[in-house]
């Protein structure tokens, strides 16, 4: 494998680790749908849809930058903060075999993603615009379905590997994206709280605003608090669109503000839907920014938004100005 500069990679670097600045009211934008953007727009083939694959090659690495660059100069334009992910979603132990890497191999790739990331910080960071970065785990599973479903414990376990690593870098905090059961997100929280990481914990949702298991949202969320003495930081919804989900925020709720981060799908589809589809659904970027600004209606402390499958630069665009336009008025 082609030898990776390693700068960057200590804790010292980790700036916000103890005080992170997204937990303030100030807006943060987070990038679009990474793994849909590289493969229908940039045509980039990504094995078992995993984006950690292109750290293996200077070509690779050279496309995540430029991925990265054009948001960053978003939020730094816009002055807003920035929370930069890690290529990282399907990275953990049992992806390595797929990718065709030893596990030695998938955790120096989980590495040096940070590695690139701290390297663009240092170049993009103002006053005006913090980055944090993030350390992103996914579901040991598919991300739609729970399938074989792990106890709290099994998956701390699962997942302390790959957050072990993180901790270890210049990652302020651990996000867990696309989560379909309470036990894994448990598992996740106290993983990183063991490891001394700030986590965000962010539940995917059917079209019926329900986890793929059929729990509520509220009630997953009261679990997971209960079950680690509130050890995220926030949570967050993504791989959703937000009319799934949007009669549920309008019950009300004091869960409502545990949710701090969202990242919805550009699509209405249903994960069904999607999953068979061999077209990318981007919808409507205006309109998507639009929902957005309505969903900070029920969603007081949401300040940290980005996109998920389907969405690009113009739907994060489109986002930061609906929502900075609320901010003004």
């Amino acid at each position: 494998m082609t030898h990776i500069d390693n700068r960057g990679f200590g804790m010292a670097r980790a700036r916000y680790r103890d005080d992170l600045p997204l937990l303030a009211d100030r807006l943060f934008l987070m990038d679009g749908g990474m793994e849909t953007t590289l493969i229908f727009h940039e045509g980039i083939d990504l094995p078992h849809f995993a984006a950690i694959d292109l750290m293996r090659r200077q070509r690779g690495r050279e496309a995540l930058r430029a991925y990265y660059a054009r948001f960053l100069e978003l939020a730094r334009e816009r002055r807003t903060g920035f929370v930069m992910d890690a290529p990282s979603w399907r990275a953990s132990a049992d992806w390595a075999a797929p990718l065709g890497l030893t596990q030695e191999e998938l955790g120096w790739l989980n590495r040096s993603s940070i590695g690139l990331m701290s390297r663009l910080r240092e170049r993009f960071e103002t006053p005006a615009t913090p980055i944090v970065l993030s350390g992103v785990v996914g579901p040991r599973g598919d991300g739609y379905t729970p399938g074989a479903q792990m106890t709290a414990r099994e998956a701390a376990d699962y997942h302390a590997w790959q957050i072990g690593i993180f901790a270890d870098t210049s990652a302020d905090m651990v996000s867990a994206y696309t989560l379909n059961y309470v036990e894994e997100a448990i598992g996740v929280a106290l993983a990183a709280r063991e490891a001394g990481l700030p986590s965000a914990i962010s539940f995917t949702l059917e079209t019926d605003g329900r986890l793929p298991s059929g729990q509520a949202l509220a009630k997953a969320i009261e679990q997971v608090d209960e079950a680690t003495d509130a050890a995220p930081v926030y949570f967050m919804i993504n791989c959703a669109h937000p009319t799934h989900f949007e009669h549920i925020l309008a019950g009300g709720g004091a869960f409502l503000d545990r949710i701090r981060g969202l990242r919805a799908n550009a699509s209405m589809r249903s994960h069904a839907e999607l999953d068979s589809a061999p077209d990318l659904d981007d919808g409507n970027p205006e309109e998507l920014g639009r929902q957005y600004r309505d969903l900070r209606g029920h969603l007081r402390r949401l300040n940290v938004v980005g996109g998920c499958c389907g969405t690009d630069f113009r739907h994060v665009e489109q986002i930061c100005f609906a929502c900075q336009s609320v901010d003004a008025a």
